[in-house]
């Protein structure tokens, strides 16, 4: 389910030269007012704060989340953000099957993805939603045939990051507890999470994979596909031939696709990991609805900033 604006391992670890800081979720119109100032060109790169994340360290998580508006302003931005944004592979390719063993089929409500991060840990986005009978299903290539490889799971415990915003889409992952270990084989492997959280740079190539549709009025791909896409410059995403701010695509967030359209995630494809230049950056969220692949609303990403990758270590930690 692309959230159609809504579409580990741990060696090698170091310890953080900066303290995690004692906020995860900044109040609305703080925030709001950040990313003006972003888009305005007065906030400046945030990649040299960005620190390694200590999985060894334990510490306390003292921060609590502050959801109201502070003006009638932002409540009015707010209600006029749509809620209904899209996420599918558009525009690529099936791949070899089970050549992508960190790749998890989430058979909730709706079809998502996610990444296999531990043995008993899976990364997705938000706002894909899942029950107690749902199906985390690992080495998968097809949705319907039976595969020798697949070894099927169910969520122990969800951990949706405690400041997502549906209105906003800040904030967009998850993390699943599965209520066994994986089997690590060639088929079913970890994803190493970044060692840094570093933005990524405008005009670098990643690439996304999943079961979504392969159009816009398809169905999902029974198959596991996978799509080139290039990240775009988050100011070119925000102008009026873009999102029009319409929501603020943040410093949180990557923006990636093709100029020309024609590649994108889709419906389906939510919670796939994002994978830059060998590194998992992002984790597929949302697009414009009904539009997957147009060149004016490329797919938005979850950026593994170093405030989430804290967080994400510090709860399969058992630290929040």
């Amino acid at each position: 389910m692309y959230n159609q604006t809504t579409k580990g391992n741990t060696k090698g670890w170091k310890e953080p030269t900066l303290p995690i800081p004692t906020s995860l979720c900044l109040h609305s119109s703080h925030r709001l007012q950040m990313e003006s100032q972003y888009i305005d060109g007065i906030s400046q790169e945030l990649t040299q704060i960005f620190m390694p994340i200590d999985v060894g360290t334990a510490a306390t998580m003292r921060n609590f989340c502050t959801f109201l508006a502070s003006s009638l302003s932002i409540a009015i931005f707010l209600l006029l953000i749509p809620g209904d944004f899209c996420v599918e592979i558009i525009g690529g390719n099936q791949v070899s099957p089970h050549s992508r063993p960190y790749m998890v089929l989430l058979k909730g409500e709706k079809i998502c993805a996610g990444a296999l991060i531990a043995k008993d840990w899976v990364l997705t986005a938000a706002h894909c939603v899942l029950t107690r009978k749902s199906q985390v299903i690992l080495g998968a290539h097809s949705i319907s045939k039976t595969e020798s490889e697949k070894q099927i799971m169910y969520v122990k415990k969800e951990f949706p990051y405690p400041c997502f915003d549906q209105y906003t889409h800040e904030g967009d992952l998850k993390l699943l507890q599965l209520n066994k270990k994986a089997k690590i084989n060639k088929n079913v492997s970890i994803l190493p999470l970044p060692k840094t959280g570093v933005d990524v740079k405008p005009g670098t190539v990643c690439r996304v994979a999943g079961w979504g549709r392969i159009h816009n009025n398809s169905p999902k791909s029974d198959t596991l596909r996978e799509v080139n896409i290039t990240v775009i410059n988050r100011r070119i995403c925000n102008d009026e031939k873009h999102y029009d701010y319409n929501p603020v695509i943040g410093l949180n967030m990557i923006c990636a696709g093709s100029p020309k359209g024609g590649k994108d995630s889709c419906n389906g494809d939510s919670g796939s990991p994002l994978i830059c230049e060998g590194i998992v950056r992002g984790i597929t969220a949302f697009g414009l609805p009904g539009k997957c692949g147009d060149p004016r609303g490329p797919g938005i990403y979850t950026l593994l900033s170093w405030k989430y990758l804290s967080w994400i270590i510090k709860t399969m930690k058992g630290l929040v």
